[in-house]
């Protein structure tokens, strides 16, 4: 079976290497089958005003309006089944809490427009998954809002509080892409070639395990079926995201508790099982089988679970100079890619992608990944997600 990394000689507290084969493939397929079949129906019921183009694997980053108007009857008429946004504890906790858990203490200042947003997209059957993200000064020591906190039990309670605020919601994504130095601190950058991490380098993956654990345990503790998203990681960053797995450990050396593994498969080619692995353990979408079982490996094994289903949070493909993204593709070379990339998403056999989340839904402010041109004409990148 072919791996993500290459398996070096690993320290007594990390896990042994993957075994090349699996004596129980069949009893597992079907287990983790069944598994994303119940978390999925479970937590996204089909409405009764959804089409035919409605799946409850679709998800979408984008903004709230569009020309003035709602932008959910868009997001609903691509079908799509989860709506994500940003929850920024920094700004919502800038004071200290007296009872962090309690999202009527007077130190939170909620913003009014989340609520909003969630109710409408409630009212259009789309399910909304929260990303908390940043931490107060007060938390962390008094640095810039991208460290992490010094007590990942403050962010758990400020997870239990949120969760207690927006009712409706039932999906909490840890931090957005923590593998990359800039977006959370403080730990070294790895080189891209590396195949095991110095302490320095590892305090990135292991303060992450602690806040996911944090807010996994204050969240299980609420009623409803709460679902934590971790891993947050994507294509490159200057931690590999076969090295974050291996080494996103608790100080009892296990892996943190989590629901769903996440990550943005960024591509440079068309999505394909078939394709071989990327180069420097770059993690694209033709990588998720590799990456699905090195989850499986370090993730969900130790803590009892065959598989974690992939949440593929957010993913996109530009169709002209871009601002983020050195490469461009066609519009039609766009819209295959998205049947591509749904092809493997809706596979029915051995499925193991719980979503896969596009981002940028109209193009402008440096973007040409939308779906839609600058001027409102739809792509055919739009129809093709709408068919996904």
């Amino acid at each position: 079976m072919q791996e993500l990394l290459p398996q070096p000689e690993l320290a007594p507290a990390t896990i042994s290497p993957m075994p090349a084969t699996r004596a129980t493939a069949g009893s597992v397929t079907r287990s983790a089958a069944l598994m994303l079949l119940l978390a999925t129906f479970a937590l996204v019921a089909m409405s009764s005003s959804a089409g035919a183009n409605y799946n409850p694997k679709k998800a979408i980053w984008g903004p709230t309006r569009v020309n003035g108007q709602s932008a959910f009857p868009i997001y609903k008429n691509l079908g799509v089944g989860i709506y994500s946004m940003a929850l920024d504890w920094s700004r919502i906790a800038a004071r200290k809490p007296v009872h962090p858990t309690d999202p009527n203490d007077p130190a939170y200042r909620w913003p009014g427009s989340i609520d909003g947003d969630v109710r409408a997209a409630r009212r259009a059957g789309i399910h909304v998954n929260l990303e908390i993200t940043y931490t107060p000064k007060w938390a962390n020591g008094g640095h810039a809002k991208q460290w992490a906190p010094t007590n990942p039990v403050e962010f758990g309670r400020f997870a239990a509080a949120a969760a207690k605020r927006y009712t409706a919601v039932h999906l909490w994504q840890i931090w957005g892409e923590p593998s990359r130095v800039k977006n959370f601190m403080p730990y070294d950058a790895a080189n891209g070639s590396a195949t095991s991490l110095t302490p320095r380098q590892a305090r990135g993956p292991q303060k992450y395990a602690q806040l996911v654990d944090a807010a996994y345990g204050a969240l299980k503790t609420l009623p409803g079926r709460n679902l934590v998203l971790a891993g947050s990681t994507f294509t490159g960053g200057n931690i590999r995201t076969p090295l974050w797995i291996r080494y996103m450990k608790l100080p009892n050396g296990r892996p943190p508790r989590m629901d769903l593994y996440s990550h943005n498969p960024f591509s440079f080619r068309e999505p394909n099982l078939k394709n071989g692995a990327s180069r420097a353990y770059n993690v694209d979408f033709s990588d998720v089988a590799r990456l699905d079982r090195t989850v499986s490996h370090y993730l969900a094994k130790p803590r009892g679970k065959k598989r974690l289903p992939l949440f593929l949070s957010e993913w996109c493909i530009p169709t002209g100079k871009d601002g983020e993204f050195n490469y461009q593709k066609t519009e039609a070379e766009q819209a295959k890619w998205i049947n591509s990339a749904f092809k493997i998403v809706n596979r029915k056999e051995d499925p193991f992608i719980f979503a896969l989340g596009w981002i940028h839904l109209q193009d402008g402010g440096g973007s040409m990944a939308g779906l839609i041109d600058s001027k409102g004409r739809k792509k055919p990148g739009y129809w093709a997600f709408r068919n996904g």
